[in-house]
């Protein structure tokens, strides 16, 4: 399996990160999920998307790969080598993002929470994707994808939690 990563040379190599106060467990209808062993406030950061770079010419796209990149960049992604890639999404997310490659609290988590961000924090592609929404949320939009599909009330209220690729593209 090949990545893309030698083509990108500005993409910043990062030190694995994953916070010591969450952990990795099943969660409710959504098979695995990161969940706060301790309380956790707002800005502290959760993980870091670190790992392989892949641009649109990568060939091997595979559900292990799909399911856990983030988009960084038009016709970019990047995998976790730590549990960031684990996190859920929620239409109601406690968590978002610091630049392009650091998920972090916006705001206090309590012991137990599941960590969860809106896909459409990072997704601008236009390949269709779409995700049937089943976050549970009283404001659930029962669907997810391109970020364009986001309320603007709802990116006025993330302002610098949505990825940084996307907010200086406007």
């Amino acid at each position: 399996m090949r990545s893309s990563t030698r083509h990108h040379k500005k993409i910043p190599k990062l030190e694995p990160y994953s916070n010591p106060k969450v952990v990795l467990k099943n969660s409710p209808k959504k098979g695995r999920g990161v969940f706060a062993l301790r309380a956790i406030r707002k800005g502290e950061v959760i993980g870091v998307f670190d790992g392989e770079v892949y641009d649109a010419e990568f060939e091997d796209w595979t559900p292990n790969i799909l399911n856990y990149v983030i988009q960084i960049g038009h016709d970019l992604w990047r995998d976790s080598t730590g549990l960031a890639k684990y996190l859920n999404h929620s239409c109601e997310p406690n968590c978002g993002f610091r630049g392009r490659f650091k998920v972090v609290a916006m705001r206090d988590i309590e012991v137990g929470e599941e960590l969860t961000w809106d896909y459409e924090m990072s997704e601008m592609n236009n390949y269709g994707w779409r995700m049937r929404c089943r976050c549970g949320a009283s404001s659930c939009r029962g669907e997810i994808g391109h970020h364009r599909n986001m309320p603007r009330s709802i990116r006025e209220r993330y302002g610098s939690h949505i990825s940084y690729w996307i907010r200086k593209r406007k």
